[in-house]
């Protein structure tokens, strides 16, 4: 059977042990199966080790047909912007303590890994967020996989905003702040603040208030194709919005912040049994133990 990708790049944030012990592996793998292994710079250290030759990222996006993530979410995450919002379906290893994103495990890499190789895996859709911010008489324009937050960058300090959906004003508050999320992340820091799980495949966007002053707030699930705009009101203010804990723009005074859906999209890949599901019955305690007696 004719190989389903013929050249495979690996990514990583680290280099450490387990990343490159793991990177031999596929390499190895990879090379019995006749496809060709190439690297990001940030595994640069392969070049002696193993022979692998790093590449930048303009020439992995113009020569790999498929992407290998090594390491937990916060590694997809860089990746999937790096990588993924320009085409390259993505396929995570995880060594992460969750890894949502990220699910093959270590010890499963040889048979996962060829299994995808010939073709036989799950793909997943993901949208991005894409926030416009004026900024310094300069509209600027980031994506985030997981989530955009608009927070005062300060320890208990609220920051004054309306909310408006599709130009329909929806409240004024005073908060810590507010968690804008994908479904992909509402498993990241909108869970951690009560918000809701939300599956991949649901076409929407979850707003959650951070701390909100006012003690009759709920978070809200909208339209994936809504208009989100934030409005800062206080002038003496300074605000931060940040994309996925990692970059980050600083808005002062009154501003206004636009959130919508991108047109990037993000392939993940799966191996065949991938279930949503049982991955948050493992990595959060559902009820695991009680399956087999519901079987």
């Amino acid at each position: 059977m004719k190989n389903k990708f013929s050249k495979i790049a690996l990514y990583s944030t680290s280099q450490g042990e387990s990343v490159i012990s793991i990177a031999r592996q596929i390499f190895e793998i990879l090379s019995n199966v006749e496809v060709e292994t190439l690297c990001d710079d940030n595994l640069s250290g392969l070049e002696e080790l193993i022979g692998l030759k790093s590449l930048s990222t303009k020439a992995i996006v113009e020569k790999a047909d498929l992407l290998i993530a090594i390491g937990g979410d916060g590694t997809m995450l860089n990746c999937s912007k790096k990588y993924g919002a320009k085409g390259i379906p993505i396929l995570g290893i995880n060594l992460g303590k969750l890894g949502f994103l990220t699910d093959i495990a270590p010890d499963e890499i040889t048979t996962r890994l060829i299994e995808v190789v010939k073709g036989n895996f799950v793909e997943d859709k993901r949208f991005f967020l894409e926030a416009f911010v004026q900024n310094q008489n300069q509209n600027e324009s980031l994506i985030a996989l997981n989530e955009i937050v608009i927070h005062s960058g300060a320890i208990a300090q609220l920051i004054e905003f309306n909310l408006f959906i599709d130009d329909h004003f929806v409240y004024r508050q005073k908060a810590d702040g507010l968690i804008v999320s994908s479904p992909t992340g509402s498993t990241a820091y909108s869970l951690s603040g009560g918000g809701p799980i939300v599956h991949p495949g649901v076409d929407a966007i979850t707003l959650l208030l951070m701390f909100p002053q006012s003690l009759s707030t709920s978070s809200l699930l909208v339209r994936a194709d809504s208009s989100i705009r934030i409005e800062l009101t206080n002038p003496q203010l300074t605000a931060q919005v940040s994309f996925d804990s990692h970059d980050s723009l600083t808005v002062k005074g009154i501003q206004e912040i636009n959130i919508s859906k991108s047109t990037s999209v993000l392939n993940l890949i799966h191996p065949l049994d991938h279930d949503f599901f049982g991955g948050c019955r493992n990595k959060l305690g559902w009820s695991s133990s009680l399956i087999g007696s519901l079987e």
